[in-house]
């Protein structure tokens, strides 16, 4: 199988458009960076306090002073602004941001997100992805399909909420999700794998889309 992170950093890529300020969560959606075309206008916003974020620093060449919200360096383009939390937390509660690309631990088919919290065990925590999810205009899951088999994409997250019905769109290595009031409209699929498979390592069903096309 291919690479999945690769794949669901592609696809997402796919999503952003020219003039777009774009928020990108730790970890996966930092990838997404590395799939657009070397000519896209988009703004990257980080919830630290920079908007006109670049890519990722090359190793030997960091600026100590300029981290993603993740403490990843990374660079800045050309005209790239730097201000306090509360300011970048007034862009994010105002409004501002077309999308947001996060990553999960559960998403359900209401759009209800859980990325915060496994009860009893140690991970990063809230973070900004709270305001985001409600902030901007669209929120994007870019995640794997499966932890360890188990499923993630569910008929009702178990874990604690980040926020409720707000999720548009699941991208993972299988394929593309939209949640529509009816449940997830599978509307794109990864042909290495079926329909069938698709279904069942998913914990709530799919709605199939009759013009379910490739995703890549």
């Amino acid at each position: 199988m291919s690479d999945a992170k690769a794949i669901i950093a592609q696809r997402v890529a796919k999503e952003l458009k020219d003039g777009d300020v774009i928020n990108l969560g730790i970890g996966l959606p930092t990838m997404v960076v590395n799939y657009l075309p070397e000519d896209a206008q988009i703004v990257f916003q980080s919830e630290n306090g920079i908007m006109g974020m670049g890519p990722a620093a090359e190793t030997g060449c960091e600026d100590l002073d300029i981290m993603n919200a993740g403490a990843g360096y990374v660079t800045a383009n050309p005209g790239a602004m730097f201000f306090d939390s509360a300011t970048s937390f007034g862009i994010i509660r105002g409004g501002h941001v077309d999308a947001t690309v996060l990553g999960a631990l559960q998403v359900d088919k209401h759009g209800n997100l859980s990325s915060w919290i496994i009860p009893g065990k140690m991970v990063p925590g809230m973070g900004g992805s709270m305001d985001l999810v409600v902030g901007a205009k669209k929120v994007i899951i870019a995640m794997q399909h499966t932890q360890k088999g188990a499923h993630k994409i569910l008929d009702e997250c178990t874990l604690p909420y980040t926020a409720v019905k707000v999720v548009d769109e699941i991208v993972t290595e299988m394929g593309v999700m939209v949640v529509t009031p009816e449940g997830l409209l599978l509307t794109e699929y990864n042909p290495e794998y079926t329909v069938e498979q698709i279904q069942e390592a998913t914990g709530t069903k799919l709605i199939i889309s009759p013009t379910l096309k490739s995703m890549i």
